[in-house]
This record gives C-alpha cells, sequence and structure tokens, in this order.
C-alpha cells in the first residue's frame, strides 16, 4: 500500500512537470516530492520498526506469561504473514499446554484412584498376616485368614490386570483382531462365568438370541464387555429376580441388549455411571468402579456404543449397538 502511494506521488510530480512550462515550480514540484517520499518512508520505517518490537514483547511475554497474551493483527505485507505465523504458533502451544495439563491432571486423579483402590486390600492383607502370626490361633480361624488374603489378592490382581488395559485402551495400543463370530457363541461365553453365581443367588439368567445372527468384532474383548455388563446386573438384582439378554440385527446394526429387573440406578448417578471409578449410591461390595467405562472403552474401538436407561425400583436396561461395516 505504501508502495502505491509513492507510484502515485511519482505520477503525480512527473505530470506536473511535463505540463508546466515553468522551471521554477517544475522544480518544486520535484522537491516537494523528494521531501513527501522521505517523510513516507521514515513513516512506514518507524511502522515497521513499531510492529517489530510489538511483535518481540509479545514473544518475550510467552515465555513467562501463564496465559497467552492477546496480538495486535496486522494484515499488510510481509509483517501480516509473519503475524499470522506466530498466532497459529501460539495456537499450537495452547492446545500443547492444555493437552499437558490434561494429562498432568488425569495421571494424578488415575494414580490416587489407584493407591486408593490398592489399600484398602493391602491393609486387610497386613492385619490377618499379623493375625496368622499368633501361637495361639485355633486352625478354623487360621484357614478363614488365609482364604480371605487368597481373596483380596484376586481382588488386587484383578484390579492391576483391568488398569493395564485401560491404560492400553487410552494409549491406543491395544489391538482388536475383527472376526465373525455368532451372536449366540458370544453371549454364551460372556455369561458362562456368572451361571453359578446366579444361580446361588437366586437370578434367573436368559439368553435369548438366533442362530443366525453373526457380528464382526474381537472375540476376547467384546466377551470380556458384555461379561462386565451382565456382571453389573447380577450383583444389582435381587433373589428372585432375572437378568435378561436379547439380539437383534438389521442393516446397519446388531443390539444386544441386557436388561434386569433389580433396583434400578438414580437419575443423578445415570451420567456418570461409565466415568472410571465412579461408584453410585448403592455400590456393591466388590465394585471398584472400572468394569462399566472398561466395557464402554472396549465397544467403542469396535465401532459400537453402549447406552444405558434405568428407573429405580424397576430396573435397567443396557444397549450394546455394534454398526455394521460400510462396503462402498
Amino acid at each position: 500500500m505504501e508502495i502505491v502511494i509513492q507510484l502515485i506521488i511519482l505520477g503525480i510530480t512527473g505530470i506536473i512537470c511535463v505540463l508546466s512550462d515553468d522551471l521554477h515550480i517544475a522544480c518544486f514540484a520535484l522537491g516537494g516530492c523528494a521531501i513527501l517520499l522521505c517523510l513516507l518512508s521514515a513513516i512506514a520505517r518507524y511502522r515497521r520498526e513499531k510492529r517489530l518490537e510489538e511483535l518481540a514483547l509479545y514473544l518475550m511475554k510467552l515465555q513467562d506469561h501463564p496465559e497467552f497474551p492477546e496480538l495486535s493483527k496486522y494484515s499488510e505485507g510481509q509483517l501480516g504473514v509473519l503475524q499470522s505465523e506466530i498466532y497459529k504458533l501460539v495456537m499450537q502451544l495452547r492446545e500443547t499446554s492444555s493437552g499437558a495439563v490434561r494429562e498432568k491432571e488425569y495421571l494424578a486423579g488415575m494414580l490416587s484412584d489407584i493407591s486408593h483402590q490398592i489399600k484398602t486390600p493391602l491393609t486387610s492383607i497386613t492385619i490377618m498376616t499379623d493375625l496368622l502370626k499368633s501361637p495361639n490361633l485355633d486352625e478354623a480361624k487360621r484357614v478363614e485368614f488365609t482364604d480371605k488374603i487368597d481373596s483380596q489378592v484376586t481382588r488386587i490382581t484383578w484390579l492391576i490386570r483391568n488398569l493395564l488395559t485401560l491404560s492400553q485402551l487410552d494409549a491406543n495400543m491395544l489391538k482388536m483382531k475383527k472376526e465373525d463370530i455368532s451372536a449366540q457363541e458370544l453371549l454364551q461365553k460372556a455369561c458362562q462365568p456368572f451361571e453359578v453365581l446366579a444361580e446361588l443367588k437366586g437370578v434367573e439368567l436368559i439368553v435369548r438370541t438366533e442362530e443366525e445372527i453373526w457380528l464382526s468384532c474381537d472375540r476376547h474383548w467384546m466377551t470380556e464387555a458384555v461379561s462386565n455388563i451382565v456382571k453389573n446386573c447380577l450383583e444389582h438384582t435381587a433373589p428372585g429376580g432375572k437378568v435378561e439378554i436379547q439380539v437383534n440385527q438389521n442393516n446397519f446394526t446388531t443390539n444386544i441388549f441386557i436388561e434386569d429387573n433389580g433396583e434400578g440406578i438414580a437419575k443423578e448417578h445415570l451420567p456418570h455411571i461409565f466415568e472410571r471409578f465412579y461408584k453410585a449410591g448403592n455400590p456393591s461390595n466388590d465394585s471398584v468402579g472400572i468394569g462399566l467405562a472398561l466395557s464402554r472403552q472396549m465397544i467403542m474401538m469396535q465401532n459400537g456404543t453402549v447406552s444405558v436407561s434405568s428407573e429405580r425400583g424397576i430396573g435397567t436396561r443396557f444397549h450394546i449397538k455394534i454398526y455394521s461395516e460400510v462396503v462402498i
């Protein structure tokens, strides 16, 4: 823009010189033009130096400022390009900084939750180990304490294994090996570990599916995801109740419904039940609050979703939706 103004001034001066017959007027015009051009050049140089100084000060502020300060916007010439690139760099730094803060907060929360979850069983193990050292302890109590220690060690092992799985899911290191599997086989494998538990508790475990329904998923991890949800339903269903699993399929999705007629989930807890380490108002004694979080992560990694609806005193219904692969 400044160059254009200078060219216009030179052009007007040239026209005056050509049209003027008076040498004094021509010389005066040329002198005025030179002075004006020098003045414009000085102003332009001052503006550039001022803008460079502002950019330099801005970059210095970035080193110590807790938040990114605002940057005045310029849209002309190379300084405008430089300002634009600095703005892009600042936004990248902002995103990187925010991501680092979130990751640090997440790790701090994760470590706090892990230490809390492991501290309780370790305390129980320590107490019972001290009791086992007593020479006057009768054999029945010794067997009882030994069984309890074994149970707590199993719980810690399960917790660490699932936390490792969660960390692998977060880091996207857990690879899913998709294969075609019948829904009937998948649900039978998912429910098999809980058949005895359901019988002992007096809860009816019902699986309704059709042999011709097939879905593409990782056999192991989808079984694990469904198992965690079935386990949750069994834990919150009273004796005499039932947990029912149904499957249907259309051209777009395979739908797995896991429903119980247990105590239900309060509305204030419902939006949070898939959050890790979250416990609703009525958790089971062995619950650590990561089973449903694991299920959700595993299902999402296999092109699926899981949702829940519930009503207190009526029951809870989980809906797993696995989307079919799109063929183009």
